[in-house]
């Protein structure tokens, strides 16, 4: 079968079963008890093929349409000070996450005060990361400045340790002459139940299970000239200790980590420039032989580009660097110590896209990623890292609807 069979046949069943049942079924608002209750939702569908390894499903050299993500979101004012909010997710990502439906956020948001010059409130429940530019509506295709965010910042292989947290987060917004600031600070017990979070810390998946401490993620935001431009910086500390299993590969031991990001972004009329930069530390003690302590300083960043060719049309060139130890960059010195490529280490991705939007509601896109290194494909697609190559190309579509 053909690989635009494949997609076009996955996309229109996904498209028709979906889209007809819940466009007509929840596109509108609903009166709910004299408040008026939004339902709205997305699909989308992606297909992904590379030269060489595998990224969100078996996709050497074949076609892996293990790329899903449809949600369904509800919000609901009952008073003024006051807005319920959730959202129902099934994201499918190769050997990472399943596609299971799951609870993405829900919370009650609190405006404590509101003024002219801004307001300030606190949301409860789980809550989705103030992480950077994107975290926030990252599972949104339309939100996305491409396919694929930048996986130097925003990693898919382990993308439920910042999305969203169970707890509280407090905010101030606040108003100038010169610009807006937003202002954010979140307490909350991180996700890391699954599989694919597990690997993601420690390299392997273990019996056990990971007790995490409170999490604390600060995010300062400031928009000048309505939006022009945009200056933030966000700092997650995350701290977890692990409880081994029986006939464990691993020790009773501790990670901690504190990241900062630093981004900026300027809007002009018919172009976006885009930057983020990212510092990462990383302490492991006492899991034992298998994952020996260790300090790692991780550093990432991202330069981008879009461009608005016409009103439907935008295209998209980007450079996006990750170290997973910034005082080992060409992994050389792990290598020596492990016996694996060094190249797992670091990666370098030159990306060109383009995007069209056929209706407000319906969005394609296509995308080409030139990559030098490994660093961030998931273990679970490519389980034997001595089959992995250093350069590879991949190439991805996506189909997107939102109602």
């Amino acid at each position: 079968m053909c690989v635009p069979f494949k997609f076009v046949k996955t996309t229109v069943g996904f498209f028709i079963q979906g889209v007809f049942l819940l466009w007509t079924t929840f596109a509108h608002a609903v009166n709910l008890m004299g408040s008026e209750l939004q339902l709205h939702g997305f699909l989308t569908q992606g297909v992904v093929i590379t030269s060489d390894n595998n990224f969100l499903g078996q996709s050497n050299k074949k076609a892996s349409t293990d790329f899903r993500e449809i949600g369904v979101n509800a919000s609901l004012r009952p008073t003024s000070d006051l807005q319920l909010s959730a959202g129902l997710l099934s994201h499918k990502a190769g050997g990472t996450d399943n596609g299971n439906v799951r609870l993405d956020y829900g919370l009650a948001d609190w405006t404590i005060s509101s003024s002219e010059q801004g307001r300030s409130g606190i949301r409860l429940g789980r809550v989705k990361n103030s992480y950077g530019l994107y975290n926030k509506t990252r599972d949104v295709a339309f939100t996305r400045p491409s396919i694929l965010l930048p996986q130097s910042i925003y990693f898919e292989r382990s993308r439920n340790l910042t999305l969203a947290g169970d707890g509280a987060e407090f905010y101030l917004d606040r108003n100038y002459e010169a610009g807006n600031l937003f202002v954010t600070f979140a307490l909350g017990k991180p996700q890391i139940g699954s599989e694919a979070s597990k690997v993601a810390l420690v390299g392997l998946l273990p019996n056990g299970r990971f007790e995490p401490k409170i999490a604390q993620i600060s995010q300062a935001m400031y928009e000048g000239d309505g939006g022009k431009y945009r200056l933030g910086y966000t700092v997650l500390r995350f701290d977890t200790h692990y409880s081994p299993g029986v006939r464990d590969v691993l020790q009773a031991g501790q990670l901690k980590s504190m990241v900062q990001i630093f981004s900026s972004q300027y809007n002009a009329e018919n172009w976006s420039l885009t930057s983020e930069y990212a510092l990462r530390p990383i302490s492991i003690k006492n899991f034992g032989p298998n994952a020996p302590d260790s300090t790692t300083h991780g550093q990432s960043y991202y330069i981008q580009g879009s461009y608005r060719l016409a009103p439907k049309w935008e295209a998209l060139l980007r450079y996006d660097v990750m170290y997973i130890d910034s005082e080992d960059r060409d992994g050389k010195v792990f290598a020596a110590a492990t016996r694996r490529p060094g190249f797992t280490r670091f990666s370098k991705d030159w990306t060109t896209g383009v995007r069209f939007d056929l209706t407000p509601e319906f969005m394609l896109r296509a995308e080409y990623h030139r990559v030098d290194g490994t660093a961030y494909l998931p273990v679970q697609d490519n389980p034997d890292p001595r089959a992995l190559e250093r350069r590879w190309d991949m190439f991805m579509l996506l189909g997107s609807f939102r109602f």
